[in-house]
């Protein structure tokens, strides 16, 4: 068994935390069956041209051989490369086990089903999902010398160390890959997939689309009865069609996009990212990155204004 851990890289206790996991794991199934991004790629003594493109190959070419992921996610705003990495292991049928340690839960509407996470796509690609939903509970009796703030700390370190096993247990007990048959592209329909952080939502490019011959598919999951079965669905039209045109704009691209950009990176689906106002991410010996470089290097454009996305859906 191949196992991936994706998890966010740029903050230490994040790194940490998928430490742990990765140690937990090796200790059962064996360290050469773990896969540990940033740890295994030894991102800080690489040395490439392009550094962040040939991370990306090496994380892309490991996503193409696994047999089971498990991802960290904490809170609303979820990785943009953990959630793309999430889609490329669901498209193909590899089982996905999902780890956050966010307490909170959402929903699309003031009243309607709760979700673990704030877009419907990620809870329905899971297979399995494990929550760390409160600290830990108090000691039985107050240790002496520990103040409040030390006992608080060791009820969420146990409550994170108890859930870390289930994790491993749990990634053991998941099942094969599925892999999925690979759905008919329609030629010339395109995907469009707007960003909640911009007012226009999808319909400036659904225009764009339009206006130059293309069909277009919207996606379904923010307005259906059903919001999971619907991301499904949402997953099942990226994959078949034939580009996806994504907006990316905002702090972070939004979590649903990132895992519909996944799928189509791993089922053939030219991409297209708008993001006009692009802020930049730096990082020791890597270049500048206009995205999370899973994003940026998935996509096979960069669309920065109206008349690109035209002359990308003229190709």
């Amino acid at each position: 068994m191949s196992i991936y851990i994706a998890h966010r890289l740029f903050a230490a206790h994040d790194r940490a935390l998928a430490a742990a996991l990765a140690e937990r794991l090796a200790a059962k199934a064996g360290a050469e069956h773990i896969f540990l991004p940033f740890c295994d790629t030894d991102e800080e003594n690489l040395i490439a041209e392009v550094k962040g493109r040939r991370l990306f190959e090496l994380d892309r070419a490991r996503l193409a051989r696994l047999d089971a992921m498990i991802a960290l996610l904490h809170g609303p705003s979820l990785d943009d490369g953990v959630c793309m990495e999430i889609g490329y292991a669901a498209a193909g049928g590899i089982p996905v086990l999902l780890l956050t340690t966010d307490f909170q839960s959402y929903s699309l509407t003031e009243g309607g089903d709760r979700l673990d996470f704030p877009d419907p796509l990620i809870q329905a690609v899971a297979t399995h999902v494990i929550r760390v939903p409160r600290p830990g509970p108090p000691p039985s009796s107050h240790q002496q010398r520990v103040t409040r703030y030390g006992e608080f700390l060791s009820r969420n370190l146990a409550q994170v160390d108890a859930t870390l096993d289930a994790a491993v247990e749990a990634a053991l007990a998941l099942p094969a890959p599925d892999p999925r048959s690979a759905p008919r592209s329609k030629a010339g329909t395109v995907y469009v997939e707007g960003s909640p952080y911009t007012a226009w939502g999808h319909d400036r490019l659904a225009h764009l689309c339009l206006d130059a011959g293309h069909a277009v598919v919207l996606p379904q999951r923010f307005t259906a009865a059903n919001p999971a079965g619907s991301a499904l669905d949402d997953l099942l039209a990226v994959c078949a069609s034939s580009r996806l045109l994504a907006d990316v704009s905002g702090p972070e691209t939004p979590p649903g996009t990132a895992t519909l950009i996944g799928a189509a990176l791993a089922t053939g689906v030219r991409i297209g990212a708008f993001h006009p106002r692009p802020t930049y991410t730096h990082a020791p010996g890597r270049e500048p990155n206009w995205r999370n470089l899973m994003i940026q290097y998935a996509a096979h454009a960069h669309l920065d204004t109206p008349g690109a996305v035209r002359a990308w859906l003229a190709r």
